[in-house]
């Protein structure tokens, strides 16, 4: 029996076994993780077709061992960690859970959780625990400080302390929540937040743009809103899908977020100041209310700390230098679909807020409560033009990705996603490296008493 207060500095017969199963950027991610921690037996797996490649990948990483396939993993681990793609789940636990070892710890990594808890439910064993968790960040996100999800689903109080202290070594914010308590988060601090850079990246994907280029998108709020969506497609399809398709309420706010998109658009197209106007400012009433009477530090840096992080360069224009006027469409309707729905960012913000959701609050903070710089976009939004192809692009951009995560097809999802990222591809790089920077700065400031 292995001690629930077990570290990683016991010698190697009383720690416990742990199981991967999945090998993408996720599970590699905890597998190096947890062995650079000094746990020193760790049983991985992924596809059949892939064994040979971890082998002679992992061959000389130490206290991680290469198995054939889940049922190994499963028959052998004190801890099984499930990381693969939600709409895969129940297929691989099918597969693999009734060979779980009995009296064993079951997990998930899934970012949606109903179809892992419906698994699980079915298909693992009386006699096992299951104590699920999900990081709230990419595998390129340092995890100290981050949130990690644990969901204590069916265990006991030893159970729980193990699986603590297991992931220990990550140096993650645990937060405990239930299945439907997760999901109820993550689809209110990520499904419009992707939904809004995905809608970004295929507008200016459709008009054959590299938005720092033309110098309409360089500094400020432009910073952020290019380098996170350049983070986005830089990523696997399937991370952002899986929330997307399979969480009802995502489907909703990514619905609303599309709306929003429409109608703000339609105000602009009608030089509507006053409907426009009552609209946005009814909008940062009933989410920012009186924040900013609130002692909390804002998450948005000044304009010339970002301008770093640009991928363009600030040139002389006819606005004296100064950031050309910008709708910032996608901001606004950002707020008015968290308005629109009755959703109040704050209450996760601190709780479970992924580093992107953070972020584009921060933006969204930034510009709503200043009334100067609202009353800036309102007036470019209804008579300022030169965004106004952009912004074409982005309304038929965010209804096309409602429609699509309307449909529940993944292929669908993938071929789009895709298609748009082959557009940036040759920007990935530079864009990891510059916007891990930049978050590591705002989140640094953030964190600041």
């Amino acid at each position: 029996m292995v001690s629930p207060d077990v570290t990683p500095l016991a010698p190697m017969d009383e720690q416990p076994t742990i199981g991967l199963i999945g090998m993408g950027a996720m599970g590699q991610m905890y597998a190096s993780r947890l062995s650079v921690a000094g746990w020193k037996k760790i049983n991985v797996c992924d596809l059949p077709e892939r064994y040979d490649s971890l082998r002679a990948i992992y061959g000389g990483t130490p206290g991680l061992h290469v198995l054939r396939d889940g049922h190994h993993v499963s028959r052998t681990s004190d801890f099984i960690i499930y990381s693969v793609e939600a709409e895969h789940i129940k297929k691989v636990v099918t597969q693999f859970g009734p060979s779980t070892k009995v009296g064993a710890i079951v997990a998930g990594q899934t970012s949606v959780k109903a179809p892992e808890r419906a698994a699980f439910e079915q298909h693992l064993p009386e006699d096992v625990h299951i104590v699920s968790c999900h990081s709230l960040h990419g595998p390129t996100v340092p995890t100290k400080g981050q949130p990690l999800v644990l969901i204590r689903h069916r265990a006991t109080d030893d159970a729980l302390t193990l699986v603590e202290n297991i992931l220990r070594p990550l140096q993650s914010r645990y937060v405990y929540m239930s299945y439907d308590e997760h999901d109820e988060v993550t689809a209110n601090t990520q499904a419009v937040t992707h939904a809004a850079f995905l809608s970004m990246g295929t507008a200016w994907a459709s008009a054959a743009s590299y938005p720092w280029e033309h110098g309409y998108y360089v500094g400020g709020i432009e910073t952020v809103k290019v380098n996170i969506m350049l983070r986005i497609f830089s990523n696997k399809w399937h991370v952002y899908a899986g929330l997307a398709i399979l969480n009802p309420s995502a489907r909703t706010q990514i619905k609303q977020y599309a709306q929003s998109t429409t109608d703000i658009f339609k105000l602009m197209l009608a030089a509507d100041e006053a409907g426009l106007r009552k609209r946005l400012y009814e909008a940062r009433d009933a989410v920012f209310g009186d924040a900013q009477s609130s002692v909390r530090v804002p998450i948005f840096l000044s304009d010339s700390v970002l301008d770093q992080f640009s991928l363009g360069k600030k040139g002389t224009n006819a606005n004296g230098g100064r950031p050309l006027a910008n709708s910032h469409l996608s901001l606004l309707a950002m707020v008015d679909c968290w308005a629109r729905l009755g959703l109040n960012p704050f209450k996760h913000l601190e709780l479970a807020a992924t580093p992107i959701f953070r972020m584009w609050f921060g933006v969204a903070e930034y510009l709503f409560l200043s009334e100067n710089r609202l009353d800036a976009a309102i007036h470019a939004a209804l008579y300022d033009v030169s965004h106004r192809y952009d912004d074409v692009e982005f309304v038929v951009a965010s209804r096309g990705w409602s429609q699509c995560v309307s449909f529940g097809d993944f292929d669908l999802y993938k071929s789009r996603f895709e298609e748009t990222a082959a557009f940036f591809e040759s920007r990935f790089e530079e864009a990891g490296r510059v916007g891990s920077e930049m978050l590591k700065v705002i989140m640094d400031s953030s964190a600041e008493p």
